[in-house]
């Protein structure tokens, strides 16, 4: 007899700010919630708690392992998995839909597809190619996983098909702009060494998204950030702020759409190709040597 419950999912660090809201989005549709921590210094437990999840601590080294330590390692009971970022929160509607979905789901269905939803500064970002961005946030026990990259990890399935569910799973941080800068210099080194190992091929593509123009939303995205990786050092970040704010309509949403598409389509890039760079250089743009490096410190570690 199949089990048609939900276990979410959640990876946290100092996420006092948004963890109740999180948990309060899933605990009505869900059978299970368990937070993997990384040994937060703030509330972040306790609220966590009070509201019924089910805590685990586990130190850190990237986002796709810390999922894949969960999924091997807390004794979920649901057949279905649901991966929810602590800063984000599943929209009702999604909720509903999710549920009911499950009590029909064909036997070969293995993922489900949703769409993202970015909110920034109070404003919903609804253009330069940012909604809908559907991912399979959603996997049946056993028969996914998290593809195991430094940055940019999608869930993948081992077998079986996809289906989509329209239904908004939305991401809005609540810290200041502050906070999100110095987020985002952290995540532009993990960045670069997640682009190196692509450029230079290190590395098993057995169990990762597939580069595909016509495939999925994530499959697309994969191949354009292939041939991204591809383009001139330092002139690609302009090019991607291009299409992004101008060619896709980002300017669209306004002043906080500007903000966020010079900060994350032009400034970040532009720090992680500048720590790619130094990376380089370190080495003297010899390409035996980067590979060697990335090999001893990236690859499997």
């Amino acid at each position: 007899m199949h089990n048609h419950s939900i276990t979410a999912l959640i990876l946290t660090y100092n996420e006092e700010k948004h963890i109740a809201r999180c948990i309060n989005s899933l605990k009505e549709y869900c059978k299970e919630i368990f937070i993997i921590d990384s040994f937060s210094g703030d509330d972040t437990i306790k609220i966590a708690n009070k509201l019924g999840a089910k805590v685990y601590q586990h130190t850190f080294e990237n986002q796709a392992r810390q999922f894949n330590w969960a999924i091997n390692n807390c004794p979920i009971t649901s057949d279905w998995i649901w991966r929810v970022d602590a800063d984000e929160y599943i929209e009702p509607l999604l909720a509903e839909k999710v549920v009911t979905c499950l009590q029909n789901i064909a036997p070969d269905v293995n993922g489900i597809y949703v769409n993202k939803k970015i909110v920034f500064m109070g404003r919903p970002l609804l253009h330069g190619g940012w909604y809908p961005a559907q991912q399979i946030k959603i996997i049946r026990k056993r028969y996914g996983a998290s593809e195991d990259k430094w940055m940019d990890e999608h869930l993948i399935i081992f077998s079986g098909t996809t289906i989509s569910i329209d239904g908004d799973q939305t991401d809005e941080n609540l810290n200041d702009l502050s906070w999100w800068t110095q987020k985002h210099n952290n995540y532009s080194g993990r960045e670069a060494i997640n682009m190196l190992l692509m450029e230079y091929g290190i590395g098993s593509r057995d169990k990762e998204v597939r580069p595909k123009f016509l495939g999925t939303g994530a499959e697309r995205k994969r191949w354009l950030k292939m041939k991204y990786i591809k383009a001139p050092l330092f002139l690609r970040p302009f090019i991607n702020f291009f299409i992004q704010y101008i060619l896709k309509a980002g300017f669209l949403d306004g002043k906080q759409g500007f903000i966020w598409h010079f900060l994350q389509g032009f400034w970040y890039r532009f720090l992680v190709d500048a720590k790619i760079y130094e990376i380089k250089k370190q080495f003297d743009f010899d390409n035996g040597r980067i590979e060697q490096y990335l090999i001893e410190n990236y690859l499997n570690k």
